[in-house]
């Protein structure tokens, strides 16, 4: 047992680092978070966002390096949720920008974390939509109930027990979201069809009794040279 004290010295060293990795991840998952929210805020005010996207995708790559010799840490739940935070912000900013999306390598995500993060956004796709209509917008609405519904049937390839990964919950939240606003969007087109065709008609009427109101005039002043 002279050994010993050594043994667990080294052990000892070991747990140590591994703690401060942990730490550091915590912190630097929170930063991620934190970021994620005003990267999101900054879009909702038409603001340029390209800064705070690369500070978040940096971060996610130094987040990544640090947990690297402790792969446990890195596909931790609170690791994973923020690296999924980063996939929603960054994916959906390319949907809105017509550019093609991010992979999980690009992001720095976990497969895992990168599924969570598509599921996210879809939620925020519904608010665009929602705004869209409010707008009185429901072609725009349309485009972003078509996106919804790609996102919804790739997320539904992955049939794997929550152990794997926890997708379950997403996937059962899409297709709420999905039908709900599919509904919205058909309830709009409908009333918008609607209402064209009282404005021809409304248009219609008006040129015909502007019509006869000229005729009328023109028979009365005739009547009246004589």
């Amino acid at each position: 047992m002279k050994n010993l004290q050594s043994i667990v010295a080294g052990i000892e060293r070991d747990l140590d680092d591994k703690d401060k990795v942990r730490e550091d991840a915590i912190r630097s998952s929170r930063e991620l978070v934190r970021l994620s929210k005003d990267t999101i805020g900054a879009m909702n005010r038409n603001e340029d966002p390209r800064p705070l996207l690369a500070k978040m995708r940096t971060d996610a790559a130094a987040l990544k390096a640090r947990t690297s010799r402790c792969p446990e840490i890195y596909g931790a739940g609170y690791v994973e949720g923020a690296l999924a935070e980063v996939v929603e912000v960054c994916v959906l900013y390319a949907i809105i920008s017509k550019m093609p999306l991010p992979t999980p390598k690009e992001l720095s995500a976990t497969p895992e974390a990168y599924l969570l993060g598509l599921g996210d956004v879809i939620g925020e796709l519904r608010r665009l939509a929602v705004d869209a209509l409010r707008e009185m917008h429901p072609e725009k609405a349309e485009a972003h109930l078509h996106e919804m519904e790609t996102i919804y049937e790739a997320l539904m390839r992955f049939d794997y027990p929550d152990a794997v990964v926890p997708l379950r919950k997403k996937q059962d939240v899409a297709r709420g979201l999905v039908e709900r606003t599919r509904g919205e969007v058909l309830v709009a087109r409908s009333e918008k069809a609607l209402k064209d065709k009282l404005d021809r008609v409304a248009a219609h009427l008006d040129r015909v009794q502007g019509g006869g109101q000229g005729q009328r005039y023109h028979g009365q002043r005739n009547r009246n040279q004589r």
